[in-house]
């Protein structure tokens, strides 16, 4: 049992505004219990429904809102307006990671692997678009997580189709060439990368969207994930970096893909990833010993030493 005075009085921020709340709520609703469960003292709080300036009771926060106003810098912000240390990524850092380009854009300066990428208006030439990075491609909105409004577009006539989707959920879309072969996540926690996780969607999925991520109980999650020791170390290696490129901290996800040729390729960061039933930073914390609430007290207590925020 830890020390859990040291953590004051905690406020778990979940819920918001975002496309995502109701992944966030679950998230959170998890978070709470198993803080509570380890003796701290937390209360759940959504921003939807209190006042930021409620915050100024609290002792620390810790963060599971995913998706806009949560994981792109503005939360982080606030609390660092009211002097609230939390948990996770700094400001600059959430707003680079929510922002799928301007990671790219990151990634792309650092020399690390990411897959060719254009953005998309409705002004952009589609055709000269196809012909500069191939079909298939995926869209998607720039600025949403949890792979809503994503789109494999396999032919011209699908293309329209998938930019509609994507623009009902933002303003900035893009095109990114298709990766065929293994896809893979690493979870950073505390400056380590955890055992890597492949991810294998049934194969009625084009990919692991937001249906396999919540709703199917038939995804597989392989730990060990299927590559050799030295690919695995590369690999964890090579996310450490992009993880460190965009400024994230503290603990978070990068997801990858392997071609058929064996090469790495960079897909995007999270920097808030969930904390449901289903999701991958647990699975890959338990296969280093920590239980799920270990994992919760172990990201809680950053917020005593990080001093970035």
């Amino acid at each position: 049992m830890t020390n859990a005075s040291k953590f004051g009085k905690v406020a778990v921020l979940f819920g918001g505004k975002s496309a995502e709340r109701e992944v966030s709520l679950d998230s959170g609703k998890a978070v709470l219990e198993a803080l509570l469960r380890s003796g701290v003292n937390a209360e759940g709080f959504d921003p939807k429904e209190q006042s930021i300036t409620d915050l100024k009771q609290y002792d620390r926060a810790f963060i599971v809102l995913h998706g806009r106003g949560g994981e792109d810098g503005q939360i982080q912000g606030a609390l660092e307006w009211l002097d609230i240390p939390y948990t996770g990524t700094g400001v600059q850092g959430s707003a680079i990671g929510m922002d799928k380009v301007k990671t790219k854009q990151v990634w792309q300066g650092s020399e690390l692997p990411t897959a060719p990428y254009r953005i998309v208006t409705k002004d952009s030439d589609l055709q000269e678009i196809v012909d500069s990075i191939g079909l298939p491609f995926i869209i998607k909105p720039v600025h949403e997580g949890s792979s809503i409004g994503m789109s494999k577009v396999e032919k011209m006539e699908d293309f329209a189709t998938a930019i509609e989707k994507a623009t009902q959920h933002d303003a900035i879309v893009m095109a990114e060439k298709w990766i065929t072969g293994r896809e893979f996540t690493i979870v950073v926690l505390n400056g380590q990368a955890l055992p890597v996780i492949r991810l294998q969607p049934p194969e009625d999925v084009a990919f692991y969207d937001y249906e396999a991520k919540y709703n199917r109980n038939d995804v597989q999650y392989g730990i060990p994930c299927g590559l050799t020791e030295e690919e695995e170390k590369r690999l964890q290696a090579l996310s450490l970096r992009a993880f460190q490129a965009v400024g994230a901290s503290g603990w978070g996800r990068i997801d990858a893909m392997q071609d058929h040729d064996g090469n790495f390729w960079l897909l995007e960061v999270n920097t808030v990833p969930g904390m449901t039933s289903h999701s991958l930073v647990p699975k890959a914390a338990q296969a280093v010993g920590y239980n799920f609430d270990e994992l919760c007290v172990a990201i809680l207590e950053q917020t005593l030493t990080e001093v970035a925020h």
